[in-house]
């Protein structure tokens, strides 16, 4: 919850104030929308089955159930377990969408898979994200920042920060890194956003998938014969995969590598703009900017509809008994919420220690790209904040298209002004 929205709360709830009746406790059905008052929080009914079933049963959108994990402490034992397979391929393993079920069982990346493949594959791009490596490329994502910005603010004073600022530093970075021309960005960001709605049909994940896939792997044909230093061209030159498992690969990097990362950068811009005390804080030293990204992720939790696992055996969670074959939801912003761990969780704090969040996941399968991600949005905030100190919103807060209905959440645009 913002400031302005508690201090809102705090009238309601203040000396002579009628006392409610406690609602009574709604069903459980997951995907859950985050309230449309305070859409920086999770779901409401999530955060009230964190503090009085930890672990409980939720229904999904065909009508199956799984369990939900809601806590902190277990969900780094679901994430940390074996016996919780990523296999989406799996009998039990839980879908948020239809069209998600098609986007993971059609042609899975490695994220989908278990150990020893797996580890095999994720081998491949270690190097690529190392700390050193990433932070070697500091000054090529700075210039990338500058130059954004002085496109934004050549004789404007307004724009969506989206389009021109959060979506094309991401995405020109990953690019970079991958060897794909930055000229197509418009088609691969439209497959994008059709793979990771949770509106899409079957049958539009299907077809944007295969015309990405063929894209990559074409481009992967192409640089055996005009090899370079990005990614695709290393994995053509080991011999060890085929073009299609290349432009899988491709393909999995391509889109977490620009949607997650633009939709943390504008949502944290628009969190600091609701919380003025917290940006003040970060403009009077800059020197809190890694701690504050640390906050805004464990905050903010952009994979906000879970992790999902499926169990291989019985196992034991949270006092609870799940079954083999049966689904399991980590729901990593409710996890990063938890007052257990994060006291006062539920307000924006930018000098707070937030390293434990799981807003990477955990476990074996924890995202292989944060370090790039990290520098990105250290990079991206210090950079706006720096270069635009009259920076606010051009439209009244309630207009603000929040991205309830992405497998990413964040928004879909948001008008600025300086």
């Amino acid at each position: 919850m913002t400031t302005a929205e508690r201090t809102d709360a705090e009238r309601e709830t203040g000396p002579g104030a009628r006392t409610a009746a406690p609602a009574a406790p709604a069903a459980l059905a997951v995907p859950a929308a985050r309230a449309a008052g305070c859409p920086f929080d999770p779901a409401p009914e999530i955060e009230r089955a964190r503090r009085e079933q930890p672990v409980t049963r939720a229904t999904l959108w065909d009508g199956s159930s799984c369990w939900l994990v809601t806590r902190h402490e277990d969900v780094r034992a679901v994430l940390g377990d074996p016996r919780f397979s990523a296999d989406a391929t799996r009998p039990g393993f839980p879908f948020l969408a239809a069209g998600g079920r098609e986007l993971v069982t059609s042609t899975p990346t490695f994220i989908r898979q278990d150990d020893p493949d797996h580890a095999r594959l994720r081998r491949m791009l270690t190097a690529d994200f190392m700390i050193k490596k990433v932070e070697a490329m500091r000054p090529e994502v700075q210039r990338i920042a500058e130059e954004l910005l002085d496109r934004m603010t050549d004789g404007r004073d307004t724009a969506d920060l989206v389009t021109e600022f959060a979506l094309p530093l991401p995405s020109l970075v990953i690019c970079l890194l991958l060897g794909v021309p930055y000229e197509d960005h418009a088609f691969f960001q439209e497959r994008s956003r059709i793979l990771l709605s949770l509106r899409s049909a079957p049958e539009e994940v299907r077809t944007g998938q295969q015309e990405l896939q063929q894209y990559l792997s074409r481009l992967a044909e192409s640089k055996r014969h005009a090899p370079d230093d990005g990614i695709v061209s290393r994995l053509v030159a080991r011999g060890e995969l085929d073009a299609q498992d290349i432009a899988s690969m491709g393909r999995l990097l391509l889109i977490a590598g620009h949607e997650t990362t633009a939709n943390m950068t504008a949502l944290s811009t628009l969190t600091l703009l609701r919380n003025p005390d917290q940006l003040a804080r970060l403009r009077e030293d800059p020197s809190l900017i890694k701690g504050a990204v640390e906050e805004l992720l464990r905050y903010l939790t952009i994979v906000h509809n879970g992790l999902p696992r499926v169990a291989t055996e019985d196992v034991t969670v949270g006092g609870v008994t799940v079954r083999a074959g049966e689904g399991v939801l980590c729901t990593l912003n409710s996890a990063n919420r938890d007052e257990a761990v994060f006291p006062g969780g539920d307000a924006l704090d930018v000098g707070r220690d937030a390293r434990r969040h799981v807003a990477f996941g955990f476990g074996v399968h924890q995202c292989l790209g944060q370090p790039l991600a990290r520098v990105e949005l250290q990079i991206a905030l210090e950079t706006l904040l720096r270069r635009l100190p009259g920076l606010r919103l051009a439209v009244p807060f309630e207009e603000v298209p929040f991205r309830h209905d992405m497998g990413i959440y964040g928004v879909h645009a948001l008008p600025v002004a300086w």
